[in-house]
């Protein structure tokens, strides 16, 4: 993931905001998936007032590990507010997420293999608009608010397989974006999401990862995560001495969640975030970067709003963007 260490600009969680196992003394907490009523399923129409993403199926191999990213244009004539993300996965998808592309973009239709996703390299760098880690996953903004999504917005979605079973499976994954009507005004949300560059988990050792970062006054925050790969151990984000979220289990972290006014507002207006890990009996060490089988990461990501001018990303404590 070099191309972080020149920027990345990201708009929407990872909710990694998925599974369970994320919890917080922030007023409340949810996994975001979509196991109630309200689950998506794959015979359900596109959203009257919004847009769908459907990859095309990919054939995993038995016990392949492998990342991909698929390269469209959303079908929008508008620009478009989005209040809920809605996604399902085949079998053997591990996780999605959706970018908006910043400039030139590769052609509709391609499929590229061992993308890095938070590349773009420059300035031209990507927004990260919506993940999952769940088979199906279903993210509402609050009411009133909502994402802005441009006419025509060139996207990519980035997806994980893995395939534990002998047989070869056909993946893919579907995207909704739910839509405000035309006529609807909405308060514009983004995400905070911080990134961890330059840092080595020493062989047979072990080692943490993590900055601080501003947080302009007023931003109230209505979902945080983070996201790490397997060596991590623990994962938190603070403010000052509060837990604003934490979580052991570095697969489905969960996400903490606040449904309702004040929300979380950082009182220190400054958001921390640290990563733990375990590297013993590992003989080589493992540098950040974007592969989950030989790199690691320690990121924070949460929705935000008012965001009247975009996502927040920030690198090393450096703040760009919003």
């Amino acid at each position: 993931m070099k191309s972080l260490r020149f920027g990345i600009l990201a708009s929407l969680v990872l909710a990694a905001a998925c599974g369970s196992g994320g919890s917080g003394d922030g007023g409340g907490d949810g996994d975001g998936d979509g196991d109630g009523d309200g689950s998506p399923d794959a015979g359900d129409p596109p959203p009257a007032e919004g847009f769908r993403i459907t990859t095309p199926d990919i054939a995993i191999q038995p016990g392949e590990e492998v990342t991909y990213c698929y390269y469209t244009t959303l079908p929008t004539t508008r620009e478009m507010g989005v209040k809920e993300w809605s996604s399902i996965m085949t079998p053997g998808s591990h996780h999605l997420i959706l970018f908006f592309a910043q400039g030139a973009s590769k052609p509709d239709g391609t499929i590229e293999r061992d993308c890095e996703g938070l590349g773009g390299g420059g300035l031209q760098v990507p927004y990260w608009a919506y993940s999952a880690q769940t088979p199906t996953q279903v993210t509402p903004m609050p009411s009133g608010v909502g994402m802005k999504v441009p006419a025509g917005q060139k996207v990519y979605v980035q997806m994980h397989y893995l395939n534990t079973s002998d047989q070869v499976i056909n993946a893919h994954v579907q995207i909704d974006g739910e839509a405000y009507a035309a006529a609807e005004t909405y308060t514009p949300a983004a995400a905070f999401v911080t990134y961890s560059a330059g840092f080595t988990v020493p062989a047979n050792g072990t080692g943490e990862a993590g900055n601080s970062c501003s947080i302009a006054a007023g931003s109230k925050f209505f979902l945080m995560s983070t996201h790490a790969h397997k060596r991590a151990t623990l994962t938190q984000v603070t403010d000052g001495t509060t837990m604003v979220f934490e979580s052991d289990n570095w697969e489905h972290p969960g996400a903490t969640t606040w449904a309702a006014e004040p929300f979380f507002q950082f009182a220190s207006n400054k958001l921390t975030y640290r990563c733990e890990y375990d590297n013993t009996g590992n003989p080589n060490a493992v540098p950040e970067g974007s592969s989950a089988a030989t790199n690691e990461m320690c990121m924070a990501v949460g929705y935000f709003f008012p965001a009247p001018n975009g996502p927040r990303f920030c690198l090393n404590g450096f703040v760009v963007g919003g």
